[in-house]
């Protein structure tokens, strides 16, 4: 397997395997919002990475993740806000070795730590954060601007 940053070549392919990601959690994504994190993706500049796991050459994952401004160390962290493999390619611990590959770049980088989310009903995801760290304890809470 091999982990690497999606080239001008393999938008197409991140383009499925993003979307996919979309529809597993249910939630619609236009064309502007895919080309937006492309975007940031290709940014050098953007403190936001993206990387594809590849088997055999053909794209089975992704995984993004970002800086992420810590206000009580005054420091940072690495936030993997998105991490998905192919469903037919799940149980061959291709996510562990996505979270590998932040986890080494976060240590080369002087991050204190990564810190990621997933939703409460996904037992499959969370079997596997399960393997790596405990929960953290916190509950995260979404809610839209200008409201009081």
């Amino acid at each position: 397997m091999t982990i690497r940053p999606p080239g001008d070549g393999d938008r197409e392919d991140w383009r499925r395997l993003f979307r996919a990601y979309a529809a597993f959690y249910e939630t619609p994504i236009s064309d502007a919002r895919v080309d937006t994190v492309w975007g940031w993706i290709r940014d050098p500049a953007a403190k936001f990475w993206g990387d594809m796991a590849l088997i055999g050459g053909r794209p089975v994952g992704l995984v993004h993740y970002q800086e992420m401004f810590r206000s009580l160390t005054g420091g940072t962290t690495c936030y993997l806000s998105d991490l998905y493999v192919d469903p037919e390619m799940r149980g061959h611990d291709i996510g562990l070795r996505l979270i590998g590959h932040v986890r080494r770049f976060a240590e080369r980088s002087g991050y204190a730590d990564v810190r990621l989310l997933t939703h409460e009903t996904n037992a499959t995801a969370r079997r596997l954060y399960d393997r790596i760290a405990p929960p953290s304890g916190f509950i995260a809470y979404r809610f839209a601007p200008g409201s009081e």
